[in-house]
């Protein structure tokens, strides 16, 4: 039976909290992009459909914003209450990071906040467009600065350990890190990839309870083609990650991939059970993949978990995590592709029903992939919370009130996500799209 000592309350807590942010941090990267498109399909096209497209999903956008400012504080909380060893070595490493992601949100935030409340003030309406510049910037940056971070976690550097002092930091070496090109890139286009889908999905749930329109239709040939555009991206950031991961943390693949015995032509494993004996049964095999994905040859030799002592070898469950992302990440690709092929060949039916079902799941699965793939990357560091310097158990709180902590923020977050949705619900019920393109554009069109 799990025992809820100090350490396990303030991971669990820690857990909880990344769980619940990471919704609104994915949205807040990849919704100021698809608001972009939007508004720029409208102004090129010169379509007001896309333009009322832009500024519902900015209207909503906001809300998500907000919760999501609340749960990164609380995130940043928790780092100084429940990490303490952890910080007092790394805090001086990464406030630069740190900082520099609070100054993305606010430089982000300004310009949110004169972007929604000039429209229409502009006589040339690209003057407007221009502002989703800086907020794209801001949101992307945020990901970015905060990215680096989890990133020195699995690959620190920029920093020496003398006599228990830490010495000689160089905060540009510790952002810079190995693990940083493949984790941003992955964390930025999956977070693109997530938002289109998530938006689509609701588009092509309207469509399905045929309450779909032209805006409808126009909404979801945009979410899906970004979408796809996307996917390609994520996947390429995924293989990228994985020969990343085959190189300099090899212990983290070995274990997602059941792999014990170092060799070449390793195969890759999905799914499957495991026994005390780490005898596995009932999976899918593919030969030769495993080493494939990690050097583009079947050549490649892939280290064994056997290579590690057993006190640093990640928990083996991380298997189905990484499988769960990949095949999530694959089906994304899959149903987005497939859209964009039946849009493009006239004689397919794009509005096929059930087509627009895997379009639905697309978006909820999306999010859960992006849920997979923060707990692969972080329990598969595991045991470190600083890889090869120090432990979670070495980095915890002692303090016996994380308990009552938990308990709190558990309750916020209900709270929090109640209203969240709520509100969201609130704001476009019986608030059709139609009736705000005929009262902002009574013609039909941008010169009306």
């Amino acid at each position: 039976m799990l025992e809820l000592d100090g350490v396990t309350l303030s991971r669990l807590l820690t857990a909880t909290t990344l769980i619940f942010h990471v919704i609104f941090a994915t949205i807040g990267v990849g919704i100021p992009v698809m608001i972009a498109i939007a508004e720029f399909m409208g102004l090129k096209k010169k379509d007001p459909h896309y333009l009322i497209l832009a500024r519902r999903w900015a209207r909503g956008f906001t809300i998500t914003v907000a919760v999501g400012v609340v749960t990164g504080t609380a995130i940043g909380l928790q780092l100084s209450l429940l990490w303490p060893s952890f910080m007092q070595v790394a805090g001086q490493i990464i406030a630069l990071p740190l900082f520099m992601e609070t100054f993305a949100f606010f430089f982000e935030a300004i310009f949110l906040g004169i972007y929604l409340y000039t429209w229409d003030r502009f006589k040339n309406r690209w003057l407007h467009w221009l502002l989703n510049i800086p907020i794209v910037i801001g949101a992307t940056l945020s990901a970015f600065f905060i990215t680096t971070v989890n990133a020195f976690m699995n690959t620190p550097q920029g920093f020496d350990i003398i006599d228990g002092e830490t010495v000689n930091i160089s905060p540009l070496a510790a952002m810079f890190n190995p693990a940083t090109p493949t984790k941003v890139f992955h964390v930025v286009t999956s977070a693109y990839m997530t938002s289109a889908l998530i938006l689509a999905a609701i588009t092509a749930f309207i469509i399905l309870m045929k309450k779909g329109t032209d805006y409808h239709k126009k909404a979801l040939r945009l979410t899906m083609t970004a979408g796809l555009i996307f996917a390609v991206g994520t996947a390429l950031a995924g293989d990228l990650s994985a020969k990343f991961l085959a190189k300099e943390q090899p212990e983290k693949l070995a274990a997602a991939e059941w792999h014990f015995e170092t060799e070449s032509n390793a195969d890759l494993i999905l799914f499957g059970t495991i026994d005390e004996n780490n005898e596995i049964s009932n999976e899918i095999r593919i030969p030769g993949m495993l080493s494939f994905l990690a050097g583009n040859s079947f050549d490649t030799e892939v280290v064994g978990l056997n290579e590690f002592p057993e006190e640093e070898r990640p928990p083996l469950w991380v298997h189905y995590m990484f499988d769960m992302m990949v095949v999530i990440g694959m089906y994304s690709l899959f149903i987005a592709g497939l859209f964009v092929m039946f849009m493009l060949i006239k004689r397919f039916n794009e509005w096929n029903k059930l087509l627009l079902m895997g379009i639905v799941a697309s978006g909820p699965l999306a999010m859960m992939a992006i849920e997979f793939g923060w707990i692969y990357a972080e329990v598969g560091r595991q045991p470190w919370i600083l890889r090869g310097i120090m432990t979670v158990d070495e980095a915890a709180t002692t303090s016996g009130a994380v308990g009552i902590a938990f308990g709190m923020f558990l309750a916020l977050y209900a709270v929090l996500g109640f209203f969240c949705v709520k509100v969201l619900l609130r704001m476009f019920k019986n608030r059709p799209p139609e009736a705000e393109l005929e009262k902002r554009f009574p013609g039909g069109t941008l010169d009306s």
